[in-house]
This record gives structure tokens, C-alpha cells and sequence, in this order.
């Protein structure tokens, strides 16, 4: 992404490497790197976190946006390879960080936009369902909670979450079967709540953050819209 293209700041990263950050007219973009498949480990929630803190206190900040880096992928959830590299005990805690990052990103008072650009699933999805709204980019991918397949479940809020939005037999239908779907019917079903068309990504998260700003002031009373989230 050029930051010419979408009219932000500069690119700066957090301590681990796995989360940026690019601020302007309102809004905060985050974008979740770690190639290929934007896969989320310890070190990408400890950035999560602390850009959703500094987000917090930044009243220059009215609006969040979340994407993940790349065409291909927004998060495809947990880091295999870390989890697979660490002990049980390191799980249960690295779980339980993770699910207090995307608590914090709920109740932050300000909106929150899912850009998901790219195949969203598993840990991808819980991070996107944490947040407000979510916006996708049509035919770039899909998305979907799979874990059963691994003999595990959602573990990050989405047996909670997918609940809240669909209904709870739809929720438990749709993990039980761990099958993946198209954007065009998350928005039949309300996991999205657009998908639009895009030439790139770039194009795509540019218009995202305009989207975004028809949220600030003054096109919108941002601090009511976020007393209204916390309600």
C-alpha cells in the first residue's frame, strides 16, 4: 500500500514487526504483516494491543480500520508454526492474550472496520468478528471458522461472536461443518456488511478509509457513535 493512494501518514511498525500503523483525517489504519498468510502469533497480538491502546488515547483518532498485508490473505488465524514450537502451558496464556486483545478491541469506543481483503478464516474471522463492521473485497477470497477439521474449536471469541450475528443454530451449523464460504454469502448471512469490488488492494483499502471518514467529524458525531457501540 502507498500511503499516497489512500491519503495517510506515514508507515510506522510496532516493536515485533507484525503490526503497522498509518494515521490521517480520523482514521487509524492497522494492517497485520507476517507473510505469507498474515498468521497471528504472540508477537502479532502484543502489537494488536498496543496499537489499539494507542488508538485509545489518541483523540485524533475516530475510526479503526483492520487489513491484513497482501492481495492474497486478511488473517488465515494462529500461527501454526509458533503454536507447534511452544508448550501447552505457553498456549493456554498466548490464548488468553489473545482473546483480551479482541475484548479490548470491542469495547474501544471508537468504530472498528474489518478491510477484508483476501481469505478470512479460522482466528482471521474471530478477529474480524470482534470488530464492528466488515467490509470485503469481492472474489478476493473466503471465509469461514474450519477449526473442527483440526479437531479443535474457535477459540478466540468466535463461538461467542458468529453466535451473536447469525443466530445460534446458523453459528453451530456453520462451525460444525468448518465449511468455507464465499463474501457474497456472509453478506446474505450478516458476518459482512458490504463487499465491494476493487482492481487491488490498494484500490480496495483506499476505499475502505473513505468510507471510514464519512464516520468523523464533522460528517459524523464520532465520540456519539462510539458511546453508541459501548451501549
Amino acid at each position: 500500500m502507498t500511503t499516497s493512494s489512500i491519503a495517510l501518514g506515514p508507515t510506522e511498525t510496532f516493536p515485533n514487526g507484525k503490526v503497522t500503523w498509518q494515521s490521517g483525517g480520523g482514521v487509524a489504519l492497522l494492517t497485520l504483516s507476517n507473510p505469507p498468510a498474515n498468521g497471528y502469533s504472540f508477537a502479532m497480538m502484543r502489537d494488536l494491543d498496543e496499537a489499539i491502546v494507542r488508538a485509545r488515547f489518541d483523540d485524533a483518532v475516530q475510526v479503526i480500520v483492520i487489513a491484513g498485508a497482501g492481495e492474497k490473505f486478511f488473517c488465515a488465524g494462529a500461527d501454526i508454526a509458533m503454536l507447534d514450537a511452544v508448550a501447552p502451558s505457553f498456549k493456554y496464556q498466548f490464548c488468553l492474550h489473545a482473546n483480551e486483545t479482541l475484548l479490548r478491541l470491542e469495547h474501544t469506543p471508537k468504530l472498528v472496520i474489518a478491510a477484508i481483503g483476501g481469505h478470512c478464516v479460522g482466528g482471521g474471522l474471530e478477529i474480524a468478528l470482534a470488530c464492528d463492521l466488515r467490509i470485503a473485497r469481492k472474489g478476493s477470497g473466503k471465509c469461514g471458522l474450519p477449526e473442527v477439521s483440526l479437531g479443535v474449536l474457535p477459540g478466540t471469541g468466535g463461538t461467542q461472536r458468529l453466535a451473536r450475528v447469525v443466530g445460534k443454530g446458523r453459528a453451530i451449523e456453520l462451525m460444525a461443518t468448518g465449511r468455507l464460504f464465499a463474501f457474497e454469502e456472509a453478506l446474505e448471512l450478516g458476518i459482512v456488511t458490504d463487499v465491494r469490488e476493487a482492481a487491488s488492494e490498494t484500490a480496495f483499502i483506499a476505499t475502505v478509509v473513505d468510507h471510514a471518514r464519512t464516520f468523523c467529524s464533522p460528517a459524523k458525531a464520532a465520540l456519539a457513535v462510539g458511546l453508541m457501540k459501548r451501549a
